[in-house]
């Protein structure tokens, strides 16, 4: 059984060596990726406000049938 385990014994992260995403993603990058993690946050948050919009008129709009 420790032959299947033996790896699970190291550590994830050993003390003088960065973690494998920081090793490759320079600053530059790091700043481009989270940009466009906040735009298409952005954009979701926009979508979801305007299909509340949308749902509201539609219930303000069917209240007058008297359903």
């Amino acid at each position: 059984m420790s032959m299947l385990t033996h790896r699970l014994e190291q550590p994830f992260h050993p003390p003088g060596r960065k973690s494998a995403p920081e090793a490759w993603i320079s600053n530059a990058h790091a700043a481009t990726i989270r940009r466009v993690c906040l735009r298409t946050l952005a954009l979701l948050s926009m979508g979801s406000v305007l299909t509340a919009l949308v749902a509201l008129k539609t219930v303000i709009y069917m209240s007058g049938f008297h359903y």
